[in-house]
């Protein structure tokens, strides 16, 4: 896939529409200083935006996986074009996601808007509670978080919390506690 590419376009695209948007996933983690693998981009993206961005989606050709209130998957024939996941979120979260977020450069001459690490980890939580399938990586990538400086690890509690996940947290909370020199175990 050919990723500076391909989040150009949507990037100009949204921009263009005057859609609020930023990246998730394997770049937004990569942006904030965790890097992995991937073959796909995600995007978080006004819930507003859904109809114009499918339309678009589709004068690209990429076929739709799937597509629901919070959520599409979209995929090209041609693999340089790859597979794009978006989820989509109301205004109320949309003000809080990229009210807080920072601008960043992932490839030369290209910046896209990166949600805080706390609302990563939101995400996180969310998509471990909607398919738990997902658990173990989820849970790798949001130790990472809860390992920058700076992270208000109460916040992320609170979203554990909030989707009935507390023993989870409460598990990477001692296995972050046990990584940092100094912090008590």
């Amino acid at each position: 896939m050919d990723f500076a590419q391909v989040l150009a376009d949507i990037a100009r695209f949204l921009s263009g529409e005057g859609v609020r948007f930023g990246l998730a996933g394997a770049f937004a983690l990569q942006a904030h200083g965790l890097a992995r693998a991937t073959s796909d981009l995600d995007f978080v993206v006004e819930a507003a935006a859904q109809p114009a961005l499918l339309r678009y989606l589709d004068s690209l050709g990429y076929e739709r996986l799937h597509v629901s209130e919070g959520f599409s998957n979209h995929l090209h024939a041609e693999p340089s074009r790859g597979r794009l996941d978006f989820i989509y979120v109301d205004d109320h979260t949309a003000d809080l996601l990229f009210g807080g977020g920072t601008r960043v450069v992932i490839f030369p001459g290209l910046e896209v808007p990166v949600p805080r690490p706390e609302h990563l980890a939101a995400m996180k939580v969310q998509a471990m509670k909607s398919d738990p399938s997902r658990t173990f990586k989820d849970l790798a990538d949001i130790q990472f978080l809860l390992g920058l400086p700076g992270i208000d690890a109460a916040e992320i509690r609170g979203y554990f919390e909030k989707q009935g996940l507390l023993e989870r947290f409460n598990e990477l909370e001692k296995a972050v506690a046990a990584r940092l020199p100094g912090q008590p175990r």
